[in-house]
């Protein structure tokens, strides 16, 4: 008979923050497979918890997934946690989870604490639906461009960030969604847990040294702004795009992307209006 795989939250700091439930499963499989395991000693320690541990992270998943699905299929039970929250969801586990329910193995969920969301709930935006999109890209160009994408979302939408990143990406936030609300998580329950709202830019200006996986959450833009707001003229949209062009590294597409997204228009209507300015500067 097939052990079973339990798919255990964690804390995503505080170390109060784990279930009954979640200990009595850790203390009772066989093995623990952790992102880290010196990390998930801590917790084990805090609950006099000794059972076995491996390691299961994002360079030997793939190779370890086999080995790890024969003990279940031999009977054995395996708890798999990774640093914080819940696996799977931007944290080793996938493969693991996906290979264990194709040889029908038995999967069960031990739900606990999430950062998304946490810092949700924490950010007053509007969460009856909303967006987790992941990290945005590390460079500039391709992250300016993803922003460009997310931004045009019509819901909440929360993404991680690391903190070596998150300057940059409010300082791209603040030129491509001008005024739009935003929300930084960081320390999330933690002693100097923190949730900074406001635009971009005043974030940014509050914005201590970060430490810590941060989550970002974009509000989603006002109900009927674009039909209480006039359309922009060529003119202005060409001398917006010249700006962005001249201003800082942003490319052609991104500060189209940029422009439609202040302006509530598609992109052609952009590239449209910047042709036909530039049709008429050139006959005049």
């Amino acid at each position: 008979m097939f052990g079973t795989l339990y798919v255990v939250s964690t804390p995503i700091g505080n170390l109060e923050d784990i279930t009954l439930r979640a200990l009595r499963v850790l203390k009772e499989v066989d093995l623990i497979a952790a992102e880290d395991t010196r990390h998930t000693a801590k917790l084990l320690a805090r609950y006099e918890i000794r059972t076995s541990t491996t390691s299961l992270h994002e360079h030997n998943e793939r190779e370890k997934v086999p080995a790890l699905l024969d003990r279940l299929k031999a009977g054995q039970s395996i708890a798999v946690v990774s640093d914080a929250g819940t696996p799977g969801i931007r944290d080793p586990g996938f493969r693991l989870v996906r290979a264990a329910l194709d040889e029908h193995v038995r999967v069960e969920v031990v739900p606990g604490p999430s950062a998304v969301v946490s810092a949700l709930v924490a950010s007053g935006f509007p969460m009856e639906t909303f967006t987790f999109v992941g990290f945005p890209p590390p460079k500039a160009r391709a992250r300016a461009d993803w922003l460009g994408r997310v931004l045009a979302e019509p819901r909440t939408v929360v993404f991680f960030e690391a903190p070596h990143r998150i300057r940059e990406t409010l300082d791209d936030l603040s030129r491509l969604a001008g005024d739009r609300e935003v929300a930084v998580a960081r320390e999330l329950t933690k002693v100097h847990e923190e949730v900074l709202r406001g635009t971009p830019a005043s974030v940014l200006a509050r914005l201590a040294s970060p430490r810590g996986e941060i989550t970002v959450l974009l509000a989603p833009p006002p109900a009927g702004e674009s039909a209480d707001v006039p359309p922009p003229s060529d003119e202005s949209i060409s001398r917006a795009f010249a700006a962005l062009l001249t201003e800082s590294q942003t490319t052609r597409r991104e500060a189209v992307s940029a422009l439609a997204q202040r302006y509530h228009l598609p992109s052609k209507a952009v590239y449209a209006a910047i042709e036909r300015q530039k049709a008429r500067t050139t006959d005049g």
